[in-house]
């Protein structure tokens, strides 16, 4: 491993080059590195202690102990130590993961960014995603068919977390660390196909550019900062019209006037306002159809509330048994 010293004496290699300018477009002021010890973290991490030497920033390190593979507290404290000796001072964040409601991998995303953004407190929170990443979440959300917000991938910053490495190839950060001596931890749940991730990222892609032509992925991160622009845009747009109409029982008449992509989204923002929770684009189109093929049908069913239409408007309840009988009136 590349001591401190050393990384600020020698030249930097064209890959690890790469990486360091992406951080500092990025790197704005104190800031907290999650580093899992996998490539593109550790080449994140790498990267942000080249630019804090340079620039006299402040950044940390963190690393998440999920508990969720035997020996995660050994490998979580050696990156922690490799981090050290990359001049980060590290922290290692011991989570306890509960998956009783929903899939390993989301219940392991939440209970991580939990603590990393406690941990990061006023900073901003890097995070190592890279341009394949964006591509396979591209990709996955096409799959799932479920609208523009999805397509639009992730964003380079959101709020205070920031992603430095969305225009950065993962080929680029694995070459990084060879450039630095680093030997990356290797994660076998990014290799376990019983995810769909990794098929995506294992076969999908590969195949995508095999057929098609190289490209692909640049193509599909591409596509997402356009979609973006666009579903930032809309989503103001129905903001601005919730907030002229801010009833707790929002007019039909209002709602059918409004053009169905700004409809569709004052409904999924109402939805959560009323406390529905995992809104689908099924779901708002059940709701939708309240309002625009109105014939009389007693409601729509939404993940934790029951929606009518009473007397021209609608209106939510609690669902199951019990729950007052759906009015005819429109």
């Amino acid at each position: 491993m590349a001591a401190p010293d050393l990384m600020a004496r020698r030249a930097l290699g064209p890959a690890t080059l790469e990486v360091v300018r992406a951080v500092e477009a990025a790197l704005t002021g104190p800031a907290l590195v999650a580093c899992s010890g996998g490539p593109d973290s550790l080449a994140l991490a790498a990267a942000a202690a080249v630019v804090a030497r340079r620039t006299g920033v402040v950044v940390r390190a963190a690393v998440v102990d999920h508990g969720l593979q035997p020996g995660s507290d050994a490998v979580a404290t050696l990156v922690a130590e490799r981090l050290a000796g990359l001049g980060l001072p590290a922290l290692v964040l011991t989570v306890e993961v509960d998956a009783s409601g929903e899939g390993p991998e989301a219940a392991a995303r939440q209970a991580r960014y939990a603590a990393l953004e406690e941990a990061a407190g006023g900073d901003d929170l890097l995070l190592g995603h890279t341009l394949d990443d964006q591509a396979e979440t591209v990709l996955l959300g096409l799959a799932r068919g479920s609208g523009a917000r999805s397509l639009a991938g992730m964003p380079a910053r959101r709020g205070r977390v920031v992603r430095p490495l969305l225009g950065v190839r993962a080929e680029t950060t694995r070459r990084a660390c060879a450039e630095l001596g680093l030997e990356p931890w290797l994660d076998p749940h990014n290799a376990d196909d019983r995810f769909t991730r990794v098929r995506v990222r294992a076969r999908v892609l590969p195949l995508l550019e095999a057929e098609l032509g190289p490209g692909i992925a640049e193509a599909l991160a591409r596509s997402a900062t356009l979609v973006r622009a666009d579903a930032d845009l809309l989503d103001a747009l129905a903001a601005a019209e919730r907030a002229s109409h801010p009833e707790p029982e929002p007019a039909c008449d209002w709602l059918a006037s409004l053009p169905p992509a700004l409809r569709g989204r004052v409904l999924r923002d109402w939805l959560r306002e009323a406390g529905a929770a995992d809104v689908t684009a099924g779901h708002v189109a059940a709701v939708d159809a309240l309002v625009t093929a109105w014939h009389g049908q007693r409601g729509a069913d939404v993940p934790g509330l029951r929606v009518r239409r009473v007397d021209g408007r609608l209106r939510v309840s609690p669902p199951g048994p019990g729950r007052p009988p759906a009015s005819s009136r429109g």
